[in-house]
């Protein structure tokens, strides 16, 4: 068993900021390089985490023998060719989500890593936040029956500015695959794949999505409601409805503190399960610890649920007309 598992970050933005900083609170792993296309970017990154280099490329963090796994944490379109490229590699993956911008190519990545025996996961630190797992063990232990509808908004009122990443097509901007992700995965967690998808919203001039509400019908009767937007501001709740009760997910569901669990003749019981560090260091733990274990899924964020997330929000860009594509230029 390896004394340490050594990790490189690809895209030193918002999201590496913060999860970098949940190290602090997982053992037996530790940052040691960062890369982007900027090297200056990289080494100003490297040098207020600690780390001990940068990289200018994407390229040269691939070919860094001194490194177990790679956090990649680029703008969606262009984790597929990252990926791809690191697997060839030999570097397992930790991939922000959404884990690609299309279907077809999450499914290349996951068919590649299955192939090599590489762990590769998506980073959806909600399935890891504890009052998440709090949430999932009482369904699992029936406490409100058979789950039957869910569910879940999440959404922000951002100003249009085409050129920025969240409005940029090639950039994966739209509501669907920054914010999108979250209300699908929760959905798929607790209900799996859909039968059938049906979608409402609006796009940008950019032909990106500034609001979508998706209907996930499922052949039994199950359903999910889910609502996403960039154009205007959602509570980021969510709701888990059951044959005999329900739970209140308080705001914001994808990285909440508190439940609320509703049972018929019994007063609600609050359970409040605050997070470690910024709440980045659970999925954290939870990589370093199937990397030490010679896992290549996660059982809590197995690739097979990762897809079935992706097929979803294909599904949905179709219905609004977007059109959404992996950029093979970034390495």
């Amino acid at each position: 068993m390896k004394e340490e598992i050594r990790w490189g970050v690809v895209g030193p933005g918002r999201i590496a900021e913060k999860l970098v900083a949940d190290f602090a609170h997982v053992e037996g792993a530790r940052p040691v390089a960062v890369a982007s296309r900027s090297l200056d970017r990289a080494a100003d990154f490297a040098r207020r985490h600690g780390l001990d280099r940068a990289h200018g490329s994407y390229a040269d963090i691939l070919a860094d023998p001194d490194i177990d796994i790679l956090y990649v944490a680029t703008p969606h379109p262009q984790h597929h060719a990252v990926a791809l490229a690191a697997l060839e590699a030999g570097k397992a993956l930790l991939v922000e989500k959404a884990f690609t911008a299309t279907t077809a190519g999450a499914a290349e990545v996951i068919d590649l890593a299955r192939e090599r025996g590489l762990f590769t996961m998506e980073a959806m630190w909600t399935r890891f936040q504890p009052a998440v797992v709090a949430l999932r063990d009482l369904v699992a232990d029936g406490a409100i029956g058979e789950v039957r509808s869910v569910q879940a908004d999440l959404g922000v009122a951002r100003d249009y500015d085409p050129v920025d990443r969240l409005f940029a097509l090639e950039l994966g901007g739209g509501a669907l695959l920054d914010l999108g992700v979250y209300v699908v995965s929760f959905a798929q967690m607790l209900l799996g794949s859909p039968d059938t998808v049906t979608t409402a919203g609006s796009l940008f001039p950019t032909g990106a999505d500034a609001e979508a509400s998706l209907l996930l019908g499922y052949a039994d009767g199950r359903s999910a409601a889910l609502t996403t937007s960039l154009r205007y501001a959602l509570p980021g709740q969510a709701r888990v409805f059951g044959t005999a009760g329900w739970i209140d997910v308080l705001p914001r569901f994808h990285h909440p503190q508190t439940i609320v669990l509703h049972r018929a003749g019994a007063e609600p019981e609050t359970i409040t399960r605050p997070q470690t560090g910024g709440g980045y260091a659970h999925e954290l733990i939870e990589v370093t610890e199937c990397l030490r274990a010679g896992r290549t899924e996660s059982a809590v964020m197995p690739l097979a649920d990762t897809l079935a997330v992706q097929a979803v929000l294909g599904q949905a860009a179709d219905q609004l007309g977007i059109r959404h594509a992996e950029d093979p230029s970034v390495l």
